[in-house]
């Protein structure tokens, strides 16, 4: 993951209900306007967003999205951490394969997500939660 300096206090959103997962989306969409993401950009951070908080929900049985923006002495972004402490998961490999999923979401899956931003780290394993870090940055 590309070092970057936090610009701020992040701001942390609970995901415990689908009324959650559109806070997510609406603070990630406030953040991204702030640091003057393309509207391009704001959609393909905001898509990826909403996805990863839907999995938070209903994979991870709830969590959090942490939204910070962060800057790298060339440019601006921001950087959101969804964290779990679901039952993690077993075959990364085979979640991360473009196309595949178990339903529910926007049908992106993980890899989708992964292509809509410019960063992208996972940490997960059986019994141990996911915690997934996405950065989306300026052009």
């Amino acid at each position: 993951m590309t070092a970057g300096v936090d610009l701020g206090d992040p701001q942390t959103q609970a995901i415990r209900s689908d009324e959650d997962v559109v806070r997510v989306r609406q603070l990630v969409r406030t953040v991204a306007v702030a640091v003057r993401l393309s509207l391009v950009d704001q959609t393909k951070l905001v898509t990826a967003a909403s996805e990863l908080a839907r999995n938070t929900l209903v994979y991870g049985g709830g969590g959090t999205a942490e939204v910070s923006t962060v800057d790298n002495g060339r440019r601006r972004g921001v950087r959101i951490v969804f964290a779990d402490e679901g039952p993690g998961i077993a075959d990364l490999d085979l979640a991360l394969t473009d196309g595949y999923t178990t339903g529910g979401g926007l049908g992106l899956g993980l890899s989708g997500a992964r292509r809509l931003v410019d960063e992208f780290d996972i940490d997960t394993g059986p019994g141990r939660g996911t915690r997934i870090t996405v950065t989306k940055w300026s052009r």
